[in-house]
C-alpha cells in the first residue's frame, strides 16, 4: 500500500518554481532552435537549467523523486508507490 507523503507549503512553492523555470526552459529551447548563434540566450538556457537542477535537487531532497524512468533517483524503501505524485497536486 503506498504511504501518502506530507505536502506543506514549501512543497506548492518549489513545485510552482519548477514549472515556471520549465516554462522559460521550453520557450527558450523553442527559440534557440531558430537563432542557435545567440550567444546571451545560450547563456539564459544554461543559466535557468542550472537552477532548475538546483531546484529539483532541493525537491527531490525533500519530497522524494519528481521524475521516473532514470531521471531521479529513489530513496529505500522504493519512493514511486508514495502519493500524491506531483503531477497530482
Amino acid at each position: 500500500m503506498s504511504e501518502q507523503r506530507k505536502i506543506d507549503e514549501r512543497y506548492y512553492k518549489l513545485l510552482e518554481e519548477i514549472q515556471a523555470l520549465d516554462f522559460v526552459l521550453v520557450e527558450l529551447n523553442l527559440y534557440l532552435d531558430t537563432h542557435k548563434g545567440d550567444v546571451q540566450a545560450v547563456k539564459q538556457y544554461n543559466q535557468f537549467t542550472e537552477k532548475r537542477w538546483k531546484l529539483v535537487h532541493e525537491f527531490e531532497s525533500c519530497y522524494g523523486p519528481l521524475m521516473n524512468f532514470g531521471h531521479s533517483f529513489s530513496g529505500f524503501p522504493w519512493q514511486w508507490t508514495d502519493t500524491p505524485w506531483p503531477w497530482q497536486v
